[in-house]
């Protein structure tokens, strides 16, 4: 790839700006209120794909939010690659822990990003890494570098579970046939650490409800004589892990692999200091599975976790209540081999077989994906691990992620090609978080390590 950083150099602040105009819209696909804001954000990122040089770019329609989709064919006998990437964005609660307007992009300097980070909602989840893809591709055509056909899938519901992503996906595999997937919507290392993620986890979301009695009631008048749902959910929620913080589903772990003491001693050589990973949290000790790392219960174990909780009396000041209803949504990850649908089935099993007689139990499934491990010896990994290597001066580190994305295993199984993962974001990056934000460098290092890509999976497609 010749002049990259040149074309990077002159184009650095309209790139940087483009950006910034995207991170504007609230693009919250979990929020109806923002349902407009979320169609015009596809509509920019249509607008964004024609300017970049694709030959046919569409809105195509869904049940819930549309699906952009670009391509550029150059040659049939050529290799093609499908960029996938979405849109929409987490909601920004809660708000006042944020140190600038989530959709007010701000331009800061920290240790981290000693060059600076745009902080704003979107900007590294998934915005900030699905735009460098299409930076990249204007490059590659702009200066007629483009080796191979491409195509692109941006899509606005990954962040409620990508609910029409498989149908569309079903529907048009010939549209979208492909010989491997691209996405960025993972991290790395460090920025002189680069890595490559090769495993994901799974995921089971459920929401459970707790109903005691018809309505709420006084504390005194009831208290003691009446189930307190509040009370009983905290009870069942607790008794999910042991001492040990097993989980204790009955056959949560029947499917689950046991790493070998090699993989396990191969993950322990990436650099990692607990120190540091507890002072950036303000934490002072971390907390997790018996027999296991730090970096091993984040990525290769499942977990069970509690995303919020509510019932009763909330507001300010006091109020004397048993509530009526207790709620909880709750998120299991995964590790490949175990069954989102199957886990979500015995969640609900095991958690209505924990109630007392004194309250009624409802296990709403929201939504759940499969996990996904890509092997290392493919040429797409080692495109990728050579476009790293190439513009970072490093091999890559193939790590396991403790993140989902479970439309990747949709993909293998309907398309029947493999996924890499390319991420360029960091751990601190604050991504579901208040204060979210994306290093302006590591935007930059993405859209000059992209092309290469294209470049060597096209040479090694073909020797």
């Amino acid at each position: 790839m010749q002049n990259v950083q040149e074309y990077l150099s002159k184009n650095k602040d309209r790139f940087i700006e483009e950006l910034i105009e995207l991170l504007k819209i609230p693009s919250i696909s979990a929020d109806s209120a923002f349902s407009q804001d979320v169609i015009d954000t596809a509509e920019a990122i249509k607008s964004a794909l024609e300017r970049a040089g694709c030959d046919t770019v569409e809105i195509c329609e869904t049940n819930g939010y549309p699906i952009v989709y670009g391509e550029k064919i150059i040659n049939s006998n050529l290799p093609t690659v499908l960029v996938y990437g979405h849109y929409d964005v987490q909601p920004p609660d809660p708000m006042d822990l944020w140190n600038s307007p989530p959709f007010e992009p701000e331009i800061r300097k920290t240790e981290t990003h000693p060059e600076g980070a745009i902080y704003a909602r979107g900007a590294c989840d998934d915005k900030g890494q699905m735009y460098m893809h299409v930076k990249a591709f204007e490059f590659m055509v702009k200066t007629q570098q483009l080796p191979c056909n491409v195509k692109f899938m941006i899509e606005g519901e990954e962040e409620v579970g990508s609910k029409n992503l498989g149908e569309f996906v079903a529907l048009n595999k010939e549209k979208l046939a492909n010989d491997v997937i691209l996405i960025s919507d993972t991290g790395m290392i460090a920025n002189d650490i680069p890595s490559i993620t090769t495993g994901l986890r799974g995921l089971s979301y459920v929401e459970v409800e707790v109903t005691g009695p018809n309505r709420d009631l006084h504390s005194g008048l009831y208290g003691g004589a009446v189930a307190n749902p509040n009370n009983i959910l905290a009870k069942m929620i607790a008794s999910l892990h042991d001492e040990n913080n097993h989980i204790t589903i009955p056959g949560f772990y029947d499917k689950v692999e046991e790493l070998s003491k090699e993989e396990r001693n191969q993950m322990a050589e990436a650099p990692f200091s607990l120190e540091r990973y507890k002072k950036a949290l303000d934490i002072n000790d971390v907390h997790g599975e018996e027999g296991y790392l730090t970096n091993e219960r984040n990525a290769i174990r499942p977990t069970l976790d509690v995303n919020g909780m509510w019932g009763g009396y909330t507001g300010e000041g006091a109020k004397t209540v048993i509530p009526s209803k207790a709620f909880a949504k709750i998120s299991m990850r995964l590790v490949p081999n175990q069954d989102w649908q199957e886990i979500t089935e015995l969640f609900q099993k095991h958690f209505e077989s924990i109630a007392p007689k004194s309250v009624t139990v409802k296990v709403k499934p929201h939504h759940g994906g499969q996990g996904y491990v890509t092997p290392i010896d493919t040429v797409a990994y080692q495109a990728a691990s050579k476009a790293y290597e190439t513009t970072f001066g490093k091999t890559p580190i193939p790590q396991r992620s403790g993140g989902s994305i479970p439309i990747v295993s949709l993909f293998e199984r309907e398309l029947e090609s493999k996924t890499i993962l390319m991420g360029f974001g960091l751990d601190s990056d604050a991504i579901h978080s208040p204060n979210e934000h994306f290093g302006v460098w590591n935007y930059l290092k993405g859209i000059e390590t992209i092309p290469y890509f294209y470049q060597y999976f096209t040479e090694m497609s073909s020797s």
